[in-house]
């Protein structure tokens, strides 16, 4: 693999120039570092672009004024800085070491050496640095060769980096489906395997998020199936088992086949038992939102009955609809056509039209309107003169009941 940062498109975003000017790149104060390094070495897209400089922040925010570049304290207490540029944000981080951990906060010092801040890293393959000027990679930990051999190693031993911060279990097991190739290190897995109670010190949102990282990759199924027989996930979702596995790798399947892009809550869903009521209690412990509850949960209902595809996506919504029919192997995968380009539509007349045609003012004008809703829903949402028929029909039988 090449020792060099290859040009792309990424590295002339707006306003990254002046930037790096602002931060004295040219006289090596500043480097390309982390995910922006590594894909651009795997030749992968790169979104995020992270910075790694010798300068304290608050000179960075100094300088980013003096350059006119808009500039936000995210996390100024930790060293970090936002540049806000027109091609999009970038972080600056001020290089750091830690002086002490417990696991799930480090307090730190700045530093002025490239390769202590590279030790504080959780992989030698987030440990890289490039020169944003000549494109030369510093690495300090094999992390290079590490990235050729789809090899995910912790830098040092990895015991001690878990203690420092319990989060890295889960990032171990999303960056080994994401770049390991799968490829275990066993070093690695008993040291997870043995601290996996510590998950439970963390909080559910940072579980969370890891969570879902790792089920949108493109194949998390080892990854998961290591920690499901490793006890990882125990601690904190017990509820995760080899059953649900099976049940993901059937949604990957269809999705597969179906062309359907991978939906993270739509995978955890597949993940949890078939129960709505515990996929809401599970989405309220990992604090997820109100809408993500409530997918989570929706995409575990079971059928009322036989329900056409748009039927369930008037009902439930389009996105809630395609869960179902995806997690669902009894319904046909090409019954998603049905969708494609479809959005449910709006009942085309209301309890006014009711009234006009006769049906006196009341608790009848509600149910006579859900009777009309229903018979338009179940001959697949006709035309509005057809919906001005059913509403005939439907207030002539009111009218009848009532007589």
């Amino acid at each position: 693999m090449t020792a060099s940062l290859p040009d792309a498109e990424w590295r002339h975003r707006p306003g990254l120039d002046g930037l790096l000017d602002a931060l004295d790149a040219g006289a090596g104060k500043a480097r390309f570092v982390g995910g922006a390094v590594r894909d651009a070495l795997l030749d992968l897209p790169v979104n995020d672009i992270d910075i790694a400089t010798t300068l304290d922040p608050h000179d960075v925010l100094d300088r980013l004024q003096k350059a006119g570049i808009k500039a936000v304290p995210t996390g100024i207490d930790h060293g970090t800085i936002t540049a806000v540029l027109p091609g999009g944000p970038v972080e600056i981080t001020t290089l750091r070491r830690d002086v002490s951990t417990d696991g799930r906060r480090a307090t730190i010092a700045y530093t002025d050496d490239w390769r202590e801040d590279a030790a504080r890293r959780d992989f030698t393959i987030n440990a890289l640095y490039a020169d944003p000027l000549t494109g030369a990679i510093s690495d300090y930990f094999g992390g290079v060769d590490d990235l050729e051999a789809r090899r995910l190693r912790f830098i040092g031993d990895a015991a001690t980096r878990i203690a420092e911060d319990h989060l890295r279990i889960l990032r171990y097991f999303r960056f080994l489906a994401r770049y390991g190739g799968n490829v275990l290190d066993e070093a690695a897995y008993a040291a997870s395997v043995a601290a996996a109670n510590s998950l439970m010190a963390l909080s559910r949102e940072r579980i969370a998020d890891e969570l879902l990282k790792l089920l949108g990759v493109a194949a998390p199924v080892p990854a998961l199936r290591l920690m499901i027989d490793g006890a990882i996930l125990t601690p904190v979702l017990p509820e995760i088992d080899r059953a649900g596995i099976d049940r993901l790798e059937s949604l990957m399947a269809r999705e597969a086949e179906a062309g359907v892009a991978p939906a993270p809550i739509r995978r955890l869903a597949a993940l949890l038992p078939p129960d709505p009521v515990l996929a809401d209690q599970i989405g309220a412990r990992l604090k997820l939102s109100n809408k993500a509850r409530k997918r989570l949960m929706t995409a575990l209902e079971p059928a009322s009955g036989p329900e056409s595809p748009r039927a369930l996506a008037y009902r439930v919504g389009t996105e809630s609809a395609i869960d179902r029919l995806l997690l669902d192997s009894a319904q046909p995968l090409d019954a998603l056509a049905q969708l494609n380009g479809w959005s449910p539509p709006h009942l085309p007349i209301g309890g006014g039209a009711l009234i006009a045609r006769g049906l006196a003012a009341g608790p009848d004008v509600a149910k006579a309107l859900q009777a009309v809703e229903r018979a338009w829903v179940a001959e697949n949402f006709p035309d509005d003169a057809r919906v001005a028929a059913i509403a005939d029909q439907i207030v002539s039988k009111f009218q009848r009941a009532r007589q």
